[in-house]
């Protein structure tokens, strides 16, 4: 018998939804949320009715019958670090996405509406490998400063979707693999998958590796100290600087590869550099966990929207292509991804963690 899924990805200013049967998509939607529409809302999570609303009403207008659907699935969110997989959507898990315990963020919202739904036509709610994903090595988490220990924040979800794929495509067990995984996206995320699990990575969000199209990465921290008590600065300007106004918005005010392409290409020398030290920095992180994982990689994996891009795969395969084969996975089919976690459950495959 199939199984119906619903998926629930929020975003800043979307919720993306599908509804699957078993692993075939039906149909899905990027449900958009003006500016205004959000401004109306003190938090993220007193935009929850708002939303449950648009994905009820939605559904409504495809003549979907909700209650056909046998599990609901949303994007984890900013949670206390837990080792990956699926997780059932639990009271203690609800209270830590209500709290923001690790922050706030329209993507706590996904295991929030995913249960209100779920408890209302009586079936199950989970949520699949959130971003706050930790399987990091003991030895990893020490940075330096004690007071600044190392933490695995990344794109956690696609990371492990495109490992499995690869496994899966390739006959073999994710867990006996040694995989480099590249996620390009806004944020880039750069992780060694060894025998199942992400044993380090590069802090995605908030200042670690590679700068990307919206976030600054590593910076020197001895500068940074000094900006930050310049007097020019609040902390608030300050993270942003580093989230969202840092790499290449900072050096060319753009954060689409695709504009930078070109600008290159329109003779811009500034753009050639800016998009020439990204491949340089992103190629050192890649390197880095060749390392890690004693030079014995199976397969370096690149995925995420700037996947799409020939030139970047191309530079990468130039300065990496020594340590292993690439197979490239463009764009993200996250909502895929959690359809199959909760699937695998459902069918017993696998057994859901508890938060």
């Amino acid at each position: 018998m199939s199984v119906k899924i619903l998926v629930i990805n929020p975003g800043s200013t979307s919720t993306k939804i599908g509804v699957f049967e078993d692993t075939t998509l039906l149909f899905d939607e990027t449900l958009r949320h003006s500016t205004e529409e959000i401004a109306k809302y003190p938090t993220v999570i007193d935009q929850k009715d708002f939303r449950k609303d648009i994905i009820v009403s939605f559904l409504k207008e495809k003549n979907f019958d909700i209650k056909s659907l046998n599990l609901i699935v949303g994007r984890g969110g900013l949670l206390k670090p837990i080792p990956g997989g699926t997780y059932e959507v639990t009271d203690d898990l609800i209270a830590d996405l209500k709290s923001c315990v690790r922050g706030e963020h329209a993507s706590n919202l996904g295991g929030i509406l995913a249960r209100e739904i779920a408890d209302e036509i009586g079936v199950k709610s989970y949520i699949v490998d959130p971003v706050v994903v930790d399987e990091m090595e003991e030895v990893a988490r020490l940075s330096g400063l004690p007071d600044v220990p190392r933490t695995s924040i990344f794109h956690a979800l696609n990371q492990k979707a495109v490992a499995k794929r690869y496994a899966a495509e390739t006959g073999k067990a994710y867990e006996d693999l040694n995989l480099i995984v590249v996620h390009l996206g806004g944020g880039v995320s750069v992780g060694p998958h060894k025998n199942g699990k992400v044993i380090d990575i590069f802090n995605a969000l908030d200042g670690d590796g590679a700068f990307s199209p919206e976030r600054a990465g590593s910076v020197p921290s001895g500068g940074l100290v000094k900006l930050c008590y310049s007097g020019k600065y609040t902390e608030k300007e300050m993270m942003k600087k580093l989230v969202g106004n840092g790499g290449f918005n900072a050096y060319l005010g753009t954060n689409d590869m695709r504009e930078v392409n070109k600008l290159v290409e329109s003779g811009d020398e500034k753009a050639k550099l800016v998009r020439e030290a990204f491949i340089y920095n992103l190629s050192k992180n890649i390197g880095a966990m060749a390392a890690v994982l004693c030079g014995k990689v199976d397969q370096i994996i690149v995925t995420g929207g700037i996947a799409y891009n020939e030139w970047v795969i191309n530079e990468l395969k130039k300065y990496c292509g020594w340590i292993a084969d690439f197979t490239v996975y463009p764009g993200e089919d996250e909502l895929l991804a959690l359809a199959q976690g909760g699937l695998k459950v459902y069918n017993g495959e696998e057994t859901a963690k508890i938060y």
